[in-house]
This record gives C-alpha cells, structure tokens and sequence, in this order.
C-alpha cells in the first residue's frame, strides 16, 4: 500500500482512537465486569451470579415495573402531542411560527438540573399546582409524596421537557411531505382530520419509528428526574432502572452488580426495539 492510500486512514486515525479509548473499551470493560465482583478490593470471577441475582432481586423488579409503566403511559402521550403541535406550527397561516417553535423547543435545551427544582418547587404541598387546584375545592395532592402522584409528576416532568425536542423532528420531516398531496386530498373533499390520518401519518411512519425508538432508550435509561425530583422514593415508588444502577455503583460501589443491570436495561432495549419494528412492519 503506497503512502498516498494511507493518508484518509491517517485524518481518521484520532477519531476512531478517540472512539475506541472512550466507547469500545468502556461497553467490554462494563461486560467483563458484570460477570465480576469485588471481594477484598479485588475483582473475581463469579460467572453469572450477578444475572441470577438479579432475578431475585425485589428492587430490582421494582424499578423495572416503574420503568416500564412510565415507558407505557410517558412516551405515547409525549409523541402523540409532539405529533399534534408539529402539525398545527407546520400551517403556512400561522403567524409568529418561530416564536411558539423555539418555546416548545426550550424545554429540552433548560438544565437538567435547573428544570427539576422548578418542578420540585411547583410540586411541594404549598406548590403553585395545590394553590391553583385548592381555587378549584380539590384537595392538596402529595404530587412527590404518594406513590402514584410521584409517578404522575415525573411523567409530567419528562413530557414537559422532551415534548419540543420531538416536535421538532417530526417538524423537520413535515417539510418533506408534498404540499400536492394535501392539495389532492381537498380535492377529494378531505377534511382536516381524514388529511391527518391518510397522509401526515403514513408520510412520517419512518420518523416516528425513530422517535419512538429514542424514546424507549431515553425512558429506560431515566435518571435524571426520579434522583432529582423523588430520590426513587416514596417507598422506591419512582425507582427507575437508570437509578438503581447508580445507587449499586456509586453508593454501593457494586460495580459488578451495576454493570449486570446495564446488560439487562440493553438487552431490553433491544427486544423492545424489535417489537416497535414488527409492529411497524419495517424491516
């Protein structure tokens, strides 16, 4: 191989060393690991005790059914709105497009952190939500004290924020749909909601898929608002799979553990990616 062959490996020699040092190595090291355990600062090898652990382990189950509840409720209600929103601020007779666009978008681009003690500040007992609702003659509600209402809240919080950020995909994909066709269909005498379900749907089968797909990975890896808003509490009512493995790994220093949760979180991944591509038809 002459020297002119080797220059484009050479310009792309410290990418893929930067992604072998910082992503390879990381997922065979986590893999390796989760067949390990630390015993008197040393890792052994213990086979699959950490995945039969797991299948005993009653926090663990927990933290799978919160997740998957939340995955259940939090993902179709977030792309059905961002669906919806993307349709309405596609309309070339709305005015001030920009502006509602970039407000919707905001959500996804406010600190983790920050946005999660606006909500904590919203959902205590004396919150502004009890305020507005006890105008109403209902009840102050225990939004991060009751078991269901954390769940209700956290739900909230994540479709609040990742709302904008898929409105603005399916946006995107909106732009490539030919007008023509929307034309044809009024020709037809196709009203709005026919126009929605025959054309805007089956035009963004692939986008959606995608999204959705984005979404079943962001759900179960959730982590940011259960340990910023409830702590996974009350009684591990908001326990996520994201949270249990840093509570093995960082509080418990059970890296071996931790890692065995990760494998199971990817491989859920995985059939549940599968199941959305059945389900969709596309191979």
């Amino acid at each position: 191989m002459n020297k002119q062959k080797l220059f484009p490996y050479l310009f792309i020699a410290p990418a893929v060393l930067l992604f072998a040092i910082f992503t390879i190595y990381p997922i065979v090291s986590s893999f390796i690991l989760s067949f390990q355990t630390s015993e008197r600062g040393q890792y052994v090898f213990v086979g699959l005790d950490n995945y039969k652990r797991l299948l005993e382990d009653a926090i663990f189950w927990k933290a799978l059914g919160n997740t998957f509840i939340i995955f259940v409720v939090q993902v179709p209600i977030m792309l059905i709105l961002a669906l919806i929103l993307a349709t309405i601020l596609n309309n070339q007779l709305l005015k001030l497009k920009g502006f509602f666009r970039v407000s919707f978008f905001l959500p996804a681009v406010t600190s983790l952190v920050a946005y999660s003690i606006l909500f904590s500040i919203m959902l205590q007992e004396e919150g502004i939500l009890n305020t507005l609702i006890g105008y109403a003659g209902i009840d102050q509600i225990g939004w991060l004290s009751d078991p269901f209402w954390a769940k209700v809240s956290i739900i909230l919080a994540m479709t609040w924020r990742w709302t904008g950020y898929n409105m603005v995909i399916f946006l995107a994909a909106l732009q490539n749909v030919p007008e023509e066709m929307y034309e044809a269909a009024s020709i037809d005498g196709a009203g709005k909601i026919r126009k929605f379900f025959s054309i805007t749907v089956p035009s963004l089968k692939p986008v959606i898929l995608f999204t959705a797909i984005l979404s079943t990975i962001g759900t179960l890896q959730l982590f940011d608002e259960p340990y910023n808003l409830t702590k996974g509490g009350p009684a591990d009512a908001t326990m996520s799979l994201g949270l249990y493995i840093y509570q093995n790994g960082f509080n418990y220093f059970d890296f071996g553990y931790a890692s065995a949760i990760a494998y199971a979180v990817v491989v859920l991944v995985a059939v549940l990616t599968f199941i959305q591509f059945k389900v969709t038809g596309d191979e």
